[in-house]
């Protein structure tokens, strides 16, 4: 054997568990069809689509393959108030597909449940599991991402889809590899990463009566010096990434989203930070909190005023004090929050989503994942350090669907300018991790049709 033989032995790069598809429908366009072929033969994949790409009519049809092929049931899991639309979608496209929030699947040929039931369900009744909005795994708690990887590790067939893969750390992808039973987290930073802080040993916390294992906060990772390029080919073998269809090589003409204004508007805070004699930007996690606190009247004022307007609007807070006072100073306003229970959630959803309601209020951790507002063309948001929560909510409406322009105004104070450029700073990350992903992606389709490159070819333009 060869040293270069030896080498690809050792890269975990897999040809595939899966099989070639036993259907394949119309109602896809030419790109999804590629995205699907390519899941179903690659067995356990991620496909990361920018929202309004079709991700569920895709998994859909990865799972309506694997029902076929093995005769036996399908999971798709959701964030919550999804699954109703995705059942919607199903019947759309003439899939059998039917909700499940009790585990009783007898005769179903897919079942569809909230991230959140999944503790009714038995992974040996399924030959396939679908994680919708697939990102949001990170969100959860230690011991409910756990639960949800023990799940589909039993489970042979494996298809994972969100738009934000990993919006701020190319790390987070390990989570994604370790849900599909490739490298695990911690086995990936060590091939792939050095740690500057050397705190790369796990923490360990108690959660709800359950050990689990959570990096330091404090820990830093980077490539290690011969691992970028190795890394963003291990990423392609079991993951595809695209932001427009032109990405694989196919036409944009059908997806072309109309323009996106952004406004940034800074408000003046008449309760100042103890002792200071004017208003400065807020430095650290505390003087941050301290600043949203205090300014919640003047930025959800503010906020009132931009959308009265007698249009829909789509309200993002992240406090409970801000979704209260919202809801009662907008007219037409309700708020869908943490104390209501899943139906109540799920009913304010749709009925924001049909038109029945004018402003909806909610929190980005609650409802930003997976729920189409196309209907809707202006966003408010307060910003924060995430940029994947400012990401997906923006995204509920600008969407490919969207007809019309779509507003973002972004209220914030002069101390919270710090917060508003930590985001940018975030979103630059973002969708150069997205390029690479993507250049990769492209690089390894072209030498596995045995195209030639030049000279100037022979790197990705981002190395």
């Amino acid at each position: 054997m060869s040293y270069a033989s030896f080498l690809d032995r050792k890269s975990q790069l897999d040809s595939g568990d899966g099989f070639d598809p036993v259907w394949m429908p119309e109602f896809l366009f030419d790109f999804q069809q590629s995205l699907v072929e390519w899941a179903i033969q690659k067995g356990r994949s991620a496909i990361f689509a920018d929202c309004g790409l079709g991700k569920t009519p895709m998994q859909l049809v990865w799972a309506e393959n694997v029902v076929r092929k093995t005769n036996r049931p399908v999971l798709v899991l959701t964030p919550l108030a999804v699954s109703q639309q995705t059942v919607s979608e199903a019947d759309k496209f003439g899939v059998e597909a039917r909700r499940c929030p009790d585990g009783k699947v007898s005769g179903v040929h897919i079942a569809v449940a909230n991230y959140e039931r999944l503790h009714y369900f038995n992974p040996g009744d399924y030959s396939g599991v679908v994680c919708d909005e697939s990102s949001i795994l990170k969100s959860f708690d230690g011991a409910t991402r756990q639960a949800i990887t023990e799940f589909m590790r039993k489970i042979p067939y494996r298809l994972l889809c969100t738009a934000t893969a990993a919006p701020n750390d190319y790390t987070e992808l390990g989570t994604s590899s370790e849900a599909l039973g490739y490298l695990g987290h911690m086995d990936m930073l060590a091939r792939f990463f050095k740690n500057d802080q050397n705190t790369s040993k796990p923490v360990i916390y108690r959660q709800r009566g359950k050990d689990s294992q959570k990096l330091d906060d404090a820990a830093k990772w980077r490539f290690k010096g011969h691992a970028e390029l190795p890394f963003w080919r291990w990423v392609c073998s079991w993951a595809r990434a695209c932001r427009r269809p032109s990405d694989l090589g196919f036409d944009d003409s059908r997806f072309v989203l109309p323009p996106l204004i952004e406004r940034e508007h800074v408000v003046e805070v008449k309760t100042l930070a103890n002792g200071a004699l004017f208003s400065l930007p807020a430095v650290g996690l505390k003087e941050q909190r301290d600043e949203s606190r205090r300014s919640i009247q003047e930025r959800c004022e503010k906020v009132a005023k931009l959308v009265d307007t007698g249009h829909s609007a789509l309200v993002w807070c992240h406090l409970n004090d801000e979704g209260d006072y919202l809801a009662d100073a907008i007219p037409d306003a309700r708020q869908v929050s943490g104390k209501q229970s899943d139906e109540q959630k799920e009913e304010l959803f749709l009925a924001f989503a049909n038109g029945q309601l004018r402003v909806l209020v909610t929190k980005p951790k609650i409802g930003a994942w997976g729920l189409n507002f196309q209907h809707n063309a202006h966003i408010t948001f307060f910003p924060s350090h995430s940029f994947e929560q400012y990401y997906q909510g923006v995204r509920r409406s600008w969407r490919f669907g969207q007809k019309r322009t779509v507003h973002v105004d972004v209220v914030t104070t002069e101390g919270g300018l710090g917060v508003l450029k930590n985001l940018q700073r975030k979103a630059q990350a973002a969708d150069r991790m997205f390029s690479n992903l993507v250049a990769e992606m492209n690089r390894s389709q072209n030498l596995a049709r045995g195209r030639v490159f030049t000279k100037s070819e022979e790197s990705p333009a981002w190395l």
